[in-house]
């Protein structure tokens, strides 16, 4: 439907003004499924619809979008269309005002919720960044002081076998020992480590 709509504001030319008087018919097809009516009332109204919606949501692209809305909604709305209540232009109208007044809300609203994580994220960034970046801080100075408090042995297997990777049979290759007194060392080394990182409050 909203295709048709858009197709049918694109034909070439400008289109005849059909009397207001005829607007009652046109919606009368239009409870019977006549597409036909519907773009006829397209043709008769939109330039006034358009008017009343870019009034009042201030952008084309908005307008545009309501003014499809709008005529979306009288296809499935025709039914409710009583002649009683109201000309078929003041009808129209009033649904062109309520479903704008719908996109401000809308418009308002998701502007409002990015705003607001913007602030918390701009927020967390500020209190956070600084806090964590102390922490890490103060975390690698304990961990560097706990690493201090080894034998040069013991310092130089766990450095080797966590910073590059090394398995215990290629320290054991690498630096000539056995086997046996590498796990040795980083048994103790661990264990020192472990202490110490406790005292600091990591462990």
């Amino acid at each position: 439907m909203l295709f048709f709509l858009m197709s049918m504001a694109g034909l070439g030319g400008a289109r005849p003004v059909r009397p207001v008087a005829e607007w009652d018919g046109f919606i009368q097809g239009i409870r019977q499924g006549d597409d036909r009516a519907l773009g006829a009332l397209y043709d008769a109204s939109s330039r006034l619809v358009y008017s009343v919606v870019l009034r009042i949501v201030g952008n084309a692209a908005d307008a545009d979008e309501v003014v499809q809305d709008v005529y979306a909604q009288v296809w499935r709305s025709a039914g409710d269309y009583a002649t009683e209540r109201g000309s078929a232009s003041a009808w129209i109208v009033m649904m062109a005002r309520s479903r704008a007044l719908d996109k401000i809300r809308s418009r308002a609203t998701r502007e409002q919720r990015e705003t607001q994580l913007d602030v918390v994220a701009e927020t967390h960034a500020k209190e956070d960044q600084p806090e964590q970046a102390v922490m890490k801080r103060q975390a690698r100075s304990i961990i560097q002081s706990a690493m201090a408090t080894l034998a040069p042995e013991q310092r130089q297997v766990i450095e080797m076998s966590f910073f590059m990777g090394l398995t215990h049979s290629e320290l054991a290759a690498r630096l000539g020992q056995p086997l046996g007194t590498i796990k040795t060392r980083i048994r103790l080394g661990m264990n020192k480590l472990r202490d110490s990182l406790a005292v600091g409050g990591l462990a």
